[in-house]
């Protein structure tokens, strides 16, 4: 622990004397120039300031612009896909809009549901910031007490601006990593990312880029046809973020490196490992269910896009392996997830979800496969991700195809959704 009762690196090794004015009146300067780019909006985190090194860091690796011949083939590639699905499931097409994004662009249109994501973890480090000053000194310190809680949102979100511009370069969806992060009905492909990724796979890029394609319409047709889908997500999420622990000494050796008379200082902070996960039985249940989820939402994708495509792509077998790997290993979300936010968002049981899903259709069709997302009590549990042929064709698991019927199409807007789409930078 710090011998400083803020965690600061006090110029000279010595915190300022509140009864010297000239101390005190330097010492506010300082924090006063590190805040000023750092105020909280209103919120745990300084979404502005997350935006902002997101954009300078990616400006600085290189965002390759979107050219026209980019947006005429995501959008021919986006359409053929979501014909290929027709045969496939039973959800209708999810398709409003097409649109194909530069990696700026991917962070503009996804960053409402990080804010979802995100807040309830931030808003618990703020706080443990926020208590590092002992109530006997808030008093005395004054405005210095409040500025010290609102670094935190300055400080988490300047790290999650980084971790996105990390993001947006590795992402190649809208709907890659398995949430629903972009504008609810358009799709979207970061043309670079795809190219990037296909270096090393020596395939022809039309055909990766018509797979990530048949991913991106599967992802649409299930959230924007599945009225509870979104908000179930999301509120998984969010549970197992409200019990997570914040190690106060790990966040008092981070703000130890901050000197208040150089702002530059905050830059190099690093917030990893300042969270402790609650091994409690709320705590398993938020993350059983989280990872169950995923899994099931990520198993019927594959399943869906591999039948879609048999026979049409020559690689579709390499193709899915090699995406059902990239999805098992984390993906680019979960080092952002486990680091910043104490959360990892893989599909462990990805190949099990996947299997029960084949089993499904195999045994019950299309119609009765797809009629489980009729209501979060009709899908399936961990346990029968044990015996998928089993829970196929158990009695129990007759399932009333007509619930389709209650899968209206664009259900009340998400987090990001806006009837005029949003306003471009």
């Amino acid at each position: 622990m710090s011998d400083t009762p803020f965690g600061f690196a006090f110029p000279g090794g010595q915190p300022p004397d509140p009864n010297d004015p000239q101390q005190m009146q330097q010492f506010l300067a300082g924090l006063q120039q590190l805040m000023a780019m750092s105020q909280p909006g209103g919120g745990p985190v300084n979404w502005d300031l997350a935006r902002q090194v997101a954009t300078t860091t990616l400006n600085a690796e290189g965002d390759p612009a979107v050219s026209a011949a980019d947006r005429a083939e995501v959008g021919e590639a986006l359409r053929l896909a979501d014909l290929w699905l027709e045969p496939a499931t039973s959800l209708p097409s999810g398709l409003v809009s097409t649109a194909a994004w530069n990696r700026n662009e991917w962070i503009f249109n996804t960053l409402d549901v990080w804010r979802k994501l995100a807040d309830p973890v931030a808003g618990r480090m703020v706080a443990a910031m926020g208590d590092l000053v002992p109530p006997e000194r808030r008093a005395q310190l004054g405005p210095m007490a409040a500025m010290i809680s609102g670094l935190g949102g300055a400080l988490f979100g300047g790290q999650f601006g980084q971790a996105l511009a990390k993001l947006a370069t590795e992402v190649l969806s809208a709907g890659d990593i398995g949430l629903p992060l972009g504008p609810g009905g358009t799709a979207a492909l970061v043309p670079a990312n795809i190219r990037a990724y296909g270096e090393g796979l020596e395939l022809d890029p039309s055909e990766l880029r018509l797979f990530v394609a048949l991913r991106e319409a599967a992802h649409q047709r299930l959230f924007g046809h599945v009225p509870w889908l979104r908000g179930h997500v999301l509120s998984a999420v969010e549970a197992y973020a409200n019990g997570i622990k914040v190690d106060r000494e790990a966040i008092e050796e981070a703000l130890g490196r901050i000197d208040p008379t150089d702002p530059e200082s905050m830059s190099e902070l690093r917030l990893e490992g300042i969270f402790t996960p609650e091994d409690s039985d709320q705590q398993r249940i938020a993350l059983n269910r989280l990872e169950t989820t995923l899994a099931l939402v990520e198993g019927w994708v594959c399943h869906t896009v591999e039948a879609a495509a048999a026979g049409r792509l020559p690689n579709v077998v390499r193709l899915s392996e090699t995406f059902r790997r990239r999805r098992a290993a984390g993906g680019p979300a979960e080092q952002t997830f486990a680091a910043l936010v104490g959360l990892e968002l893989r599909p462990r049981r990805l190949r099990e979800a996947a299997a029960l899903w084949a089993a499904l259709t195999e045994h019950r069709g299309v119609d009765g496969r797809d009629a489980l997302w009729a209501h979060p009590d009709l899908l399936p549990d961990e346990e029968a991700f044990a015996d998928p042929v089993a829970y196929a064709t158990h009695a129990e698991t007759e399932w009333d195809i007509s619930a389709l019927d209650n899968l209206a199409p664009n259900p009340e807007p998400g987090p990001t959704d806006d009837p005029d789409g949003p306003t471009q930078p």
